[in-house]
């Protein structure tokens, strides 16, 4: 009995040690000013293979898109294909209007904003200009589970979603006053109820609360964005 529960113990630390979970980050950079003015950074995970590639493909998938940005924009591909064809379509925009062709601009900025043995937060700033009245600037957060690389859905991170709305409602709206010179706060969610952003994230100071322009009323002027303590949040937190 004593020889098979120690062979259960040696196999157990076997198992244990062939699935070690080790995931790090380098940075990836690509520029190039050949047609258009294109500058990516972004993290890319190494180490446990099924793992990395889950976050790299999430991360890789998101930059694509952000550059492919017509009606038929798919995901698939490298970035470096979603470069060329970036730069194709600014090329043939401008022979076709060599009078009206403003300059394009592609500018993503990402990095790991926090880490845990329960999340890895990922921030990624993208900035398109397409010749328009102005760029378009989006902030994105990517929650990951480190154990398995699956990105986490604000319903996985959050387990009292009431009492956190009820938090970050409260802390957004001092926010606004702040920025709009104490103007009364109206109709912040065009006419609906508070939401969520989109996207949360995470760093060592806290949970981050971020809503670009098109989340939130035009008179909020550019990205809202504040950070609330994880004692203030833990409790309604899955993860931390």
């Amino acid at each position: 009995m004593k020889k098979a529960s120690l062979l259960i113990i040696i196999l157990t630390l076997v198992y244990s040690c062939n699935k070690e979970v080790t995931i790090d980050f380098v940075e990836q950079q690509i520029e190039t000013s050949q047609s258009a003015e294109i500058s990516i950074v972004y993290p890319k995970a190494e180490g446990t293979d099924d793992i990395a590639n889950r976050i790299n493909t999430s991360i890789q998938n998101y930059i694509v898109k952000q550059i492919n940005f017509s009606e038929d924009s798919q995901t698939k591909g490298s970035i470096d294909d979603a470069v060329a064809k970036f730069n194709y379509e600014f090329t043939s925009f401008k022979n076709e209007f060599p009078n009206d062709a403003q300059q394009w601009e592609a500018f993503i900025d990402g990095e790991v904003t926090y880490r845990s043995p329960e999340i890895i937060s990922i921030a990624i700033n993208s900035y398109l200009d397409t010749g328009g009245a102005h760029g378009n600037t989006t902030v994105r957060f990517f929650n990951f589970d480190p154990q398995t690389g699956k990105l986490l859905t604000k319903k996985e991170l959050i387990s009292n979603t009431e009492k956190l709305s009820k938090l970050i409602e409260h802390t957004l709206i001092n926010e606004v006053k702040l920025k709009s010179d104490n103007e009364p706060v109206e109709d912040l969610f065009f006419g609906k109820d508070f939401q969520l952003p989109e996207s949360l994230g995470y760093s060592e100071e806290g949970l981050i609360i971020l809503y670009n322009p098109y989340e939130i009323a035009s008179y909020a002027q550019g990205i809202i964005e504040f950070t609330i303590p994880f004692e203030e949040v833990n409790s309604f937190l899955n993860r931390s």
